[in-house]
C-alpha cells in the first residue's frame, strides 16, 4: 500500500503473464492493436500455433545459423513476444533454465542469436477471435542439448 495514493500497489502485471511495453527493450515502433490491457493466448481459438511456413518453416531457417558449440550447455531457452492484429511481433522476453528447470544463463551468443532469430521471423499468421482480429502472445522454446539446438516448442 502506497500511503501517498492509498492505492495498493502491485509487482505483478494486469493479468498473469502480460508483457508490460519497456523502452529499454522495445521497439517504440511496435503497436498493439486493440486494448492494451488484455492480450489473447496463441490457444485461444481452434488453430493454436500459427506461422506461414509452420513449425517446420522455423526448424528449416534455424539451420542456416551458425550457433556457438558449448557441449556442456543443456536446457531450454523460451522467448515469448506478442504478435499484433497485423501478424507484426513485438515485446520479446526471454527466459534461460537448465534441465532440471532453474534458471540458468546460457552462452550470451548463442542467446541473442536465437533472440535476433526470433525477431526476424515474419510469417506470424494474424489471429480472429469473434470476427475481429487480435493481439496475441506466442513463445517459442529452443531445447538446447550439448550446446546445439535439437527442437522447437511448442
Amino acid at each position: 500500500m502506497n500511503c501517498q495514493t492509498g492505492k495498493a500497489i502491485s509487482k505483478y502485471p494486469n493479468h498473469v503473464g502480460s508483457i508490460e511495453f519497456d523502452e529499454k527493450l522495445d521497439d517504440p515502433n511496435f503497436k498493439r492493436c486493440l486494448d492494451e490491457k488484455y492480450v489473447f493466448q496463441y490457444y485461444n481459438d481452434s488453430k493454436g500455433f500459427q506461422y506461414k511456413s509452420e513449425k517446420r518453416g522455423i526448424e528449416k531457417e534455424i539451420q542456416t545459423l551458425n550457433l556457438p558449440e558449448n557441449k556442456e550447455a543443456n536446457g531450454y531457452i523460451t522467448i515469448r513476444f506478442v504478435v499484433n492484429c497485423e501478424g507484426k511481433s513485438g515485446m520479446f522476453r526471454m527466459q534461460q533454465i537448465d534441465n532440471e528447470y532453474k534458471e540458468y544463463t546460457f552462452n550470451k551468443k548463442l542467446s541473442d542469436q536465437l533472440l535476433n532469430f526470433t525477431k526476424k521471423l515474419n510469417g506470424w499468421v494474424p489471429k480472429e477471435i469473434e470476427e475481429k482480429k487480435v493481439d496475441y502472445y506466442q513463445y517459442l522454446t529452443y531445447k538446447i542439448e550439448n550446446g546445439k539446438v535439437s527442437e522447437i516448442l511448442p
